[in-house]
């Protein structure tokens, strides 16, 4: 019964994003959080970031966060890992350990009537992992296949491929799953020093949601948070972009070759960063409604489909893409979409494209308020993301102010054809493997 209404929970609770406030709270040990609460249903949803993330591998430890993430659970203080596992069903406890490039991230949802009870557990996890060494090798085996079915996947090739080339020595340029050789060489004590190195409390960002109150987060996070080391290692500088304009091709025996392509791309605090995300929502970002849809797909029918998107990483900022295409019409979707690229950096949008743009960015943002999780996550990006409190009111209105002559002035100055660098995974005709 108790996970019948927790299900319930995460399906009924909606805000619309005018409705939302936020407030700030600093628990008594220091620790700040972004909190709305939702008093209506006994429910309350959890979201922990904290920044480094796999980029805080150890040299030589590829892998770590990774697999470490993947072991919070398995067996924690007094518990094993079946223990922890039973625990969390009988409370309804729901969690999630997860490692990106850039973060390490927590998810828990909790019915209050078992919050203590559950935020136990987390405490647990997050404090007093086992890394019991059954554990550690079964999660490692399951690590390793994931690396093995990766190897094999010509996207997987792809962004492998693109990341080596970019990013030099930085850790962006090796997947954070590490290689089979570097998570078969990790031991159980670089697991516990990648945990000290990426759970501390100088860079942990909290959003609750739900049945509690700020006085009882305050608590809550001292009790969850307070006992983590205080401070981590340096993080990554800034990653470097070393690809020029061309194509890399990986040869690989499949019909269809797949490419992702990019070049350097606009940070989060540029003035022209909203023209720069609606610029891109009418070139590559709406689906069908876009241009490199209607004249890679629809008018020529070269791709099922073709997307273009802004990177926003902690170290590097990017505008990438990616299109598979039969191996003797890629190299014509390539030339289409340079194509693209450089007429909207000559021309900009056209008024009808950009009110169309305008109106789906708008119209679509209220609906990613749809639960308490994800407004949890939401909060903690914000934060993460250093974004003001007040972001939630005032985006909205930032994308309206956009105009023509915004977009027509970061196109120009933002989108490079003859800087797109293509890596083509495939046979492809007419591409030549040496560029």
């Amino acid at each position: 019964m108790i996970r019948v209404v927790l299900a319930t929970c995460l399906a009924l609770i909606t805000f619309p994003a005018a409705a939302i406030d936020i407030k700030e709270v600093t628990s008594p040990g220091g620790i700040k959080a972004w909190l709305v609460e939702e008093t209506s249903i006994p429910f309350t949803a959890l979201e922990i970031r904290f920044k480094g993330g796999a980029s805080l591998d150890a040299e030589g430890k590829r892998g770590a966060a990774y697999l470490m993430s993947g072991l919070l659970d398995e067996g924690a203080g007094d518990l094993t890992s079946t223990e922890f596992a039973l625990a969390a069903e009988e409370l309804a406890f729901k969690y999630d350990f997860d490692a990106s490039s850039d973060s390490f991230s927590v998810s828990a949802q909790f019915l209050t009537e078992n919050r203590d009870a559950s935020l136990e557990l987390l405490r647990k996890a997050l404090n007093e992992p086992r890394f019991d060494q059954d554990a550690v090798d079964r999660v490692r085996a399951q690590v390793l296949s994931i690396i093995a079915s990766d190897s094999e996947d010509p996207n997987d090739i792809a962004g492998k491929t693109f990341a080596s080339l970019a990013y030099g020595d930085h850790p962006y340029a090796t997947k954070l799953e590490g290689t089979a050789e570097s998570v078969t060489m990790l031991t159980r004590d670089d697991l516990i020093a990648s945990h000290k190195s990426l759970l501390t409390r100088d860079r942990v960002y909290v959003g609750a949601v739900g049945d509690i109150s700020a006085e009882e987060l305050g608590v809550i996070l001292d009790e969850l948070l307070g006992a983590l080391p205080e401070t981590g290692p340096d993080l990554p500088g800034p990653a470097p972009f070393l690809l020029s304009g061309g194509e890399t091709v990986v040869p690989y025996n499949t019909p269809q070759s797949v490419a992702i392509f990019g070049h350097a791309g606009i940070e989060r605090t540029d003035p022209d960063f909203f023209a720069a995300y609606v610029m891109n929502q009418v070139l590559g970002s709406g689906g069908f409604g876009s241009r490199l849809m209607d004249e890679v797909r629809e008018k020529r029918g070269l791709t099922y489909g073709v997307y273009s998107y802004l990177v926003l990483r902690e170290h590097v900022n990017l505008v990438m893409g990616q299109v598979s295409s039969s191996n003797d019409s890629v190299a014509e979707a390539i030339s289409v979409i340079r194509d693209e690229w450089a007429k909207m950096a000559d021309e900009g949008v056209t008024e009808e494209e950009l009110e169309t743009a305008k109106t789906y960015l708008t119209g679509a943002y209220p609906l990613r308020f749809d639960g308490n999780a994800r407004i949890a996550n939401i909060l903690a990006s914000m934060q993460f993301d250093d974004l003001p409190i007040d972001y939630i009111d005032s985006r909205n209105s930032q994308v309206e102010a956009v105009t023509l002559e915004d977009i027509k002035r970061v196109s120009k100055r933002l989108l490079k054809p003859e800087n797109l660098h293509f890596v083509v995974v495939g046979k492809p005709t007419g591409l030549d493997a040496s560029n």
